[in-house]
């Protein structure tokens, strides 16, 4: 079986493809990322790229007119490269839904909340607000409904009564460093079947909420 090839879009510090790296040098993930796209220079997901050896391209959203044209340039540059898969990794534009639509079942996104529950922003501010005991990050296929994709994997974290939003943030942020790498490991295995809006896993339909992982007590 071939190496799935991997295109990485972020827009930040890009701990999350980091952690990705780490689960492909250490051998777990059957792929390689061929590229990580920004569309900010001075992301420092791009030195983290370089010093791993991984080709890195600053593609500016403020230099087209449209967000259709600066989708059409990320989507002129991906296929360029091939890519098997699409990760998005604190990538922070919304895609046009042509852009979605082409690479429907090949794109994954991570969201800091258990989707459906928070879609959007301040999710850890909004989960303490709202009393939750338990909240946690999912990744997901995307689809044009934001947030709204078929969901892979999600990752608990227990609420605790010190919590603020920093401290459940830094958490959450934790796990996603393990969700994240997980969802790839089953793609690039070939252990994951996307269909019709449906999630297999190992052939065996996965229920809507995704695989649970749970933290120890």
């Amino acid at each position: 079986m071939s190496l799935k090839r991997i295109v990485v879009l972020i827009s930040g510090s890009g701990s999350n493809l980091q952690a990705i790296i780490d689960a492909i040098e250490s051998g777990r993930i059957h792929g390689q990322i061929v590229q990580v796209i920004s569309n900010k220079a001075d992301a420092y997901g791009l030195v983290r790229a370089a010093n791993a050896g991984i080709p890195t391209c600053h593609i500016d959203h403020k230099a087209y007119a449209s967000r259709e044209e600066f989708d059409e340039e990320m989507r002129r540059r991906i296929d360029s490269q091939q890519a098997d898969l699409v990760v998005l990794a604190g990538f922070m534009r919304i895609l046009s839904s042509a852009f979605v639509e082409h690479y429907s079942g090949r794109m994954l996104n991570i969201h800091p909340s258990l989707l459906p529950k928070y879609k959007g922003l301040h999710t850890h501010q909004r989960a303490l607000a709202a009393g939750d005991c338990e909240h946690g990050c999912t990744v997901h296929f995307v689809t044009e409904e934001l947030d709204g994709g078929p969901l892979l994997v999600q990752a608990i974290v227990p609420i605790i009564d010190k919590d603020d939003e920093l401290s459940l943030q830094k958490r959450v942020h934790a796990r996603e460093h393990i969700a994240y790498p997980l969802a790839i490991e089953w793609i690039c295995a070939d252990r994951v079947r996307f269909e019709a809006n449906d999630i297999y896993l190992n052939d065996e339909l996965l229920p809507a909420s995704g695989f649970r992982l749970r933290y120890e007590a």
